[in-house]
């Protein structure tokens, strides 16, 4: 029997499969989960591919050797740092560190004082060396000859050269009698200080063939601190005599000198630098400035074509450039690098001057005290290190000891 009613309808459509507006939605609802779920499913399935291959890659890197050790460097220098290891500390640990750094700061400023009295002792001493510095100029020059008394020493092979004298005398003890009589007998000792230049390599690297001439009127030379009361320096005098190139008695080169804290780094102190220096100005006799050279150089002119020789002077190197140092600049301006490696050559050498030279000037005249320095290997146990020595710490600017330090070779003050 046919239904015909409304359920029989509803029936018949069911029957028939018929769907319904909200059964379509679900449908097609039903149909997008699918899809979704699907492309879920590839992400996580390439994702896990992409993992495994990282896992892969990772687990070959770490088998290799070279890559752990650098690994294993990079930790241990990250986990044992001093700053690492403060930045871990409490709060009041820190605050703590804080003040001992303000203690340290006094400490410094005591330092400074300290160095101030060894300047003013080393003042003092120098008073004492003064007489016999004076004498020992008197037997350079020849003002004065040494007594006998004066004048005896005892070498090491006293025995050995003994004999070997005596066996020399019997050959040639006419032949010294007879040059004895036709030579006079020299002044003094002759060309004391210029062989001191030949002997010592700092110097002679900066001594020309024409300033050997000269070199050879050098008679004495002094060191001269700075009075109490004044700014901390030194000067160094070179005293010449009567000579053909300048009218100059003596030369000059005084060094300026700083021991205090620096306000923005004041850790850094280790005692007394060399901030600056000063030269004096030379008199040269006309035509006898061995700092300078005549060239000649041909100009044409750009219009009629003519050719013409002009004459002009250009700087020459020469070991009395000392005299002339390139000027620290006071308004914080930098120097090129050329020029700080010079100016921290010249404080090395004023230096070695004032600690070696001059103390110590027959020694190098000998050659001894070269030889002792040769033998001696720095940083070995026994290094002679007085406080005069570490007092200035052969210190200078950080920039300039920088320069210094490097490996280029030092350029004379006309190359700059």
């Amino acid at each position: 029997m046919l239904m015909t009613g409304p359920g029989g309808l509803r029936d018949q459509r069911a029957c028939k499969g018929d769907v319904g507006p909200g059964q379509a939605d679900t449908s097609t609802q039903m149909a997008d989960n699918s899809k979704t779920e699907d492309a879920a499913s590839d992400s996580v399935e390439a994702a896990k591919n992409t993992s495994d291959k990282k896992e892969k890659l990772a687990d070959q890197v770490m088998q290799n050797p070279q890559v752990l050790a650098a690994l294993q460097e990079r930790l241990d220098n990250t986990s044992h740092t001093p700053s690492s290891y403060i930045e871990t500390l409490p709060k009041a640990v820190k605050r703590r560190i804080d003040a001992l750094k303000q203690l340290q700061v006094q400490c410094a400023h005591i330092e400074a004082k300290f160095y101030e009295e060894v300047h003013d002792l080393e003042r003092k001493y120098a008073a004492l060396y003064e007489p016999l510095f004076d004498k020992r100029r008197e037997f350079i020059t020849g003002e004065a000859e040494p007594t006998d008394a004066e004048s005896e020493w005892h070498s090491e092979n006293e025995e050995e050269e003994k004999l070997a004298g005596d066996l020399k005398n019997k050959v040639v003890i006419e032949e010294r009698e007879a040059a004895a009589t036709e030579e006079a007998n020299p002044k003094g000792i002759p060309d004391f200080w210029y062989t001191i230049f030949r002997n010592v390599d700092m110097l002679s690297e900066l001594v020309q063939e024409y300033d050997e001439p000269i070199l050879k009127h050098l008679q004495d030379i002094k060191v001269k601190f700075s009075e109490p009361g004044q700014p901390m320096s030194f000067s160094l005098e070179f005293h010449f005599g009567p000579n053909d190139y300048f009218t100059n008695s003596f030369l000059t080169k005084t060094y300026k000198m700083k021991s205090e804290p620096d306000k923005t780094d004041p850790f850094s102190f280790e005692g007394p630098e060399i901030v600056d220096c000063e030269g004096c100005s030379i008199d040269w006799k006309k035509g006898k400035n061995v700092t300078v050279k005549t060239i000649k150089k041909k100009q044409k002119h750009k219009g009629r074509g003519t050719v013409r020789t002009i004459t002009k002077q250009v700087p020459n190197d020469s070991f009395f450039n000392f005299f002339s140092p390139i000027k620290v600049s006071g308004d914080g301006e930098s120097l090129d690098e050329d020029s700080e490696f010079t100016l921290a050559t010249d404080f090395e050498i004023g230096h070695f001057f004032r600690e070696r030279i001059v103390p110590r000037a027959v020694l190098y005249f000998t050659g001894e005290a070269i030889e002792d320095d040769d033998n001696f290997e720095e940083g070995e146990e026994g290094e002679e290190e007085s406080v005069y020595h570490s007092y200035i710490s052969r210190k200078m600017p950080a920039s300039l000891l920088n320069a210094n330090n490097s490996n280029k070779e030092i350029p004379l003050q006309s190359d700059i």
